[in-house]
């Protein structure tokens, strides 16, 4: 009988550094079912085998099937992690933003920022024994914001248990686009305002106020340098200017949108649809340098309750913040 069969699961390994699926992989490493029939399927997809539960697809279980023994009951609380996951990363534009992701264990954690200045920036020549210019790097005066969002689960165990986890799973992500939303517009605040350090974007003026032009875009573009403008983001009435500019009838730009829908600007930067933006404005940024998010944790839930089928204000949050790296990397267009 295969090691995955015989792990006893319990409350206690959502409290191991990386939860539940941490704690199996410890158990039951991946790596030993290479040339298997279980390759591919990590630590947590091996106990959903074991226990015969499937959560996709027309032959989908109910609810009621994790319940079954206290082992597959301990597995439910990671299967609604998963699901609220995976619906923040369909709805989620921020790795289009984010230049790094860093995870802390606390509450507490400063950026650091290094010079910015154009003596800071410039590469010298340096003669023989001379001095070489040096590039300060410092920890940011004040913390980064993180902020816990999330949604309360509020449903009886008799009024799910008969349901299909299939369509429960789109309960879940729904939640998880909530979460995704919401962090979203945490980002466009710090991109904007700045972080609390004073590095709120610098604004470029559009030649007419309430109006978007392509010489206002290539003036965005100027006003980057020496960053790259790679990524504009627009809320819905500035993004409908965007596209309606005669040079976004460009074959290859129409191509692309009308083939994909991913939508670049004549100028290469990939232009983004911010419904969360104030309207009458844009931003545009250097995604690789711009952006820092700052995670404690993943998605949590309140696996002891869901574990006890006490789902009743079941709280799923996600706690996260966002810091500038580089000031000048993004700037707004009003």
């Amino acid at each position: 009988m295969a090691d995955f069969e015989n792990i006893t699961i319990e409350k206690g390994m959502y409290q191991v550094k990386g939860g539940l699926t941490q704690a199996l992989e410890a158990l039951d490493p991946s790596e030993n079912y290479a040339g298997t029939s279980l390759e591919g399927l990590d630590a947590f997809s091996r106990q959903l085998k074991r226990f015969d539960i499937r959560v996709s697809g027309r032959g989908s279980d109910c609810v009621e099937k994790f319940f079954q023994t206290s082992n597959s009951a301990a597995l439910f609380p990671e299967y609604v992690s998963r699901a609220v996951y995976q619906g923040m990363e369909r709805a989620d534009i921020l790795p289009n933003l984010v230049a790094t992701v860093t995870d802390i264990e606390g509450m507490d954690y400063r950026s650091i920022v290094s010079d910015a200045s154009e003596d800071g920036k410039s590469l010298k020549v340096v003669a023989e024994g001379a001095y070489i210019p040096q590039t300060e790097v410092k920890t940011r005066e004040n913390l980064v914001k993180l902020h816990k969002r999330g949604r309360m689960l509020v449903a009886s165990y008799e009024a799910l248990r008969f349901q299909r986890l299939d369509l429960f799973t789109v309960t879940l992500n729904q939640i998880g686009a909530y979460i995704a939303r919401a962090q979203l517009k945490d980002a466009i605040g710090v991109l904007t305002n700045g972080d609390g350090n004073n590095n709120a974007a610098e604004n470029v003026n559009a030649a007419t106020a309430g109006a978007i032009t392509y010489d206002d875009l290539v003036k965005l573009w100027a006003n980057m340098s020496p960053y790259e403008l790679n990524t504009i983001l627009a809320p819905t009435a500035e993004m409908q200017k965007i596209l309606a500019l005669p040079q976004m009838q460009d074959a290859n730009a129409g191509l692309d949108f009308q083939g994909s829908g991913k939508m670049i600007t004549p100028l290469g930067a990939a232009l983004l649809h911010a419904p969360e933006m104030e309207p009458g404005k844009i931003i545009g940024l250097d995604k690789n340098c711009a952006l820092e998010m700052v995670q404690a944790g993943g998605v949590t839930t309140d696996y002891d309750k869901l574990i006890d089928r006490q789902l009743e204000r079941a709280a799923i949050t996600c706690t996260a913040g966002f810091a500038k790296i580089f000031t000048e990397a993004a700037k707004t267009l009003s």
